[in-house]
């Protein structure tokens, strides 16, 4: 599994977004991305991420940002979880895991003593040129939007 730092090129990927569009990281080539990984749809911290996102959204378009949601969760899940909350940007289903990991974001969890494999909340900024210019561990998932545009203005 990859450990990634700022100033690494982010890795590519292609994976089907909650509307079945094939979506891959270099479709974005020339734009600066906001791409942030989440464990769950429809869960508290994830709605409250994912809507922080979505009412900061036009300030990141103006700043030149996409936001773009990942989790292991499935088109149908996005789908609904985007529906119910109206969230105006891409959602990435990565079923098979593949982003999470090379992204190094699979990690093993621990929740009341059991230990599982699971997504660590993180987000990655990424420059027009693929490169990663700054990474979040430490998400406040209800001021997410706000800890990125701090980043980036």
């Amino acid at each position: 599994m990859a450990t990634l730092k700022e100033g690494d090129k982010a890795p590519d990927f292609t994976a089907k977004d909650q509307n079945g569009k094939t979506v891959s990281l270099s479709d974005y080539k020339g734009k600066n991305v906001i791409l942030y990984f989440y464990p769950k749809d429809d869960t508290p911290g994830c709605t409250a991420e994912s809507c922080s996102f979505r009412d900061n959204y036009q300030s990141l378009l103006s700043k030149g940002f996409e936001v773009i949601g990942v989790s292991t969760d499935d088109e149908k899940s996005h789908k609904k979880f985007e529906t119910k909350y109206n969230l105006p940007f891409t959602l990435i289903a990565d079923n098979d895991k593949q982003i999470v990991e090379a992204y190094g974001v699979w990690v093993e969890k621990n929740m009341y003593g059991k230990q599982y494999m699971g997504t660590a909340r993180t987000t990655f900024i990424i420059d027009g040129n693929g490169v990663i210019s700054h990474i979040i561990t430490k998400v406040d998932t209800k001021d997410s939007s706000q800890q990125v545009l701090d980043l980036i203005q």
